[in-house]
């Protein structure tokens, strides 16, 4: 994955939601997530960066779970070719996540929907 789709996916996340001091932002180990200019828009908007331990996915359990998801209740169902184009892939993928987020219920955080469940912690920061 290239390091400016890196950087310009955190630019937006950055932008969309303000970030609370001491937010914490995990990755694997992946080049583009230790370079000088992702580093730099972590320390200005105050997070804090964190890499799984080498050869340990279960240290990013949430985002495995994800993409298992995802690759089960999505990419499965559908017959060969899966996408039409790449713009179906996006789209497809892009719509999975918003599902994922704001309409699955998730049974590790007491069934309920991800985005629900984050806005209820931001609400017990502030």
């Amino acid at each position: 994955m290239p390091e400016s789709l890196v950087i310009k996916s955190l630019q937006r996340a950055l932008l969309a939601q303000r970030s609370t001091p001491g937010l914490l932002v995990h990755s694997d180990r992946g080049g583009q997530y230790v370079g000088n200019v992702y580093k730099a828009l972590l320390r200005d908007a105050q997070a804090h960066l964190s890499h799984s331990r080498r050869g340990e996915c279960y240290d990013n359990a949430q985002a495995e779970s994800l993409w298992s998801r995802l690759k089960t209740e999505l990419l499965e169902l559908r017959d060969w070719p899966i996408f039409r184009d790449l713009a179906d892939a996006q789209a497809s993928v892009a719509e999975y996540f918003d599902y994922y987020n704001h309409k699955r219920r998730h049974s590790s955080i007491g069934y309920l929907k991800p985005y629900l469940f984050h806005q209820q912690q931001l609400a017990n920061i502030t």
